[in-house]
């Protein structure tokens, strides 16, 4: 590609946004948390169409989506028995994370607390759908996006 070739992007304050673009970003969301099965059942549930959906799906996502390149860190409280850290860090290593550092709390009434950071550049899917993942674990009892 050419420079002139090159995607621009911009940078917009979400209520500014017209209404298709946010139903088409929460239609993905639906579709990545599982809410939805097929794209029939997200685009019903937000009242747009198919072709809409698939008109802006690669081209509205939000913020933090675009920022190939930086560094994730997640906060996870982790059940202390054995396996359930290596399961988690499996996830990362299955969607072509690197993982940069992890840090555990000693447990205290059977959970710990768990910090991830990670680089995504690799990976294939994005912040939000890897802690749904990780959420979905077995012996994981939270997990959320500290910074990225």
């Amino acid at each position: 590609m050419t420079e002139r070739e090159q995607p621009k992007f911009y940078l917009v304050q979400a209520d500014m946004l017209p209404e298709i673009f946010l139903k088409v970003v929460h239609a993905r969301e639906l579709l990545t948390t599982g809410v939805a099965k097929t794209v029939s059942d997200a685009v019903a549930q937000v009242g747009i169409s198919r072709s809409a959906f698939y008109k802006y799906k690669d081209s509205v996502m939000p913020f933090r989506d675009m920022t190939q390149g930086r560094i994730f860190t997640f906060n996870t409280f982790l059940l202390d028995k054995q396996g359930v850290l290596s399961n988690v860090l499996g996830i990362f290593a299955n969607v072509g994370a690197n993982i940069l550092t992890i840090n555990q709390s000693i447990p205290s009434d059977g959970v710990a607390f768990v910090t991830i950071s990670a680089k995504l550049d690799n990976a294939d899917i994005t912040p939000d759908e890897l802690i749904v993942r990780m959420r979905t674990a077995e012996g994981v009892v939270s997990a959320e996006l500290l910074a990225g």
